[in-house]
């Protein structure tokens, strides 16, 4: 798998609090990827950007909220976050926050 796909498959980390505890214990890192990514692909990708060993993929569709812009109904897009775990002693030094 070329760099450029796995780019386009891992999007950007999802940093907030949950997911820094969650780093913390246990070692698991979270990323917003493609809707149409499966675990096997969000795996390779993981594992080619940043040479670590993934030991578990868990995905999840996350629903787009319903807003009002200008008092007019509206919706978010929803997206698909991948919640990465990788083997005990490794590490992914590149998730900073944006």
């Amino acid at each position: 798998m070329n760099t450029e796909r796995m780019y386009q498959i891992v999007r950007r980390p999802h940093v907030s609090e949950k997911t820094a505890l969650l780093q913390a214990d246990s070692n698991q890192y979270v990323f917003e990827v493609r809707s149409d990514a499966s675990k096997s692909d969000i795996k390779r990708a993981v594992e080619g950007l940043f040479e670590v060993d993934v030991e578990q993929v868990q995905v999840l569709n996350v629903k787009g909220k319903q807003k009002s812009f200008r008092l007019v109904p509206g919706r978010q897009k929803g997206w698909k976050k991948a919640y990465v775990r990788i083997k005990s002693g490794q590490s992914i030094e590149e998730v900073q926050a944006d």
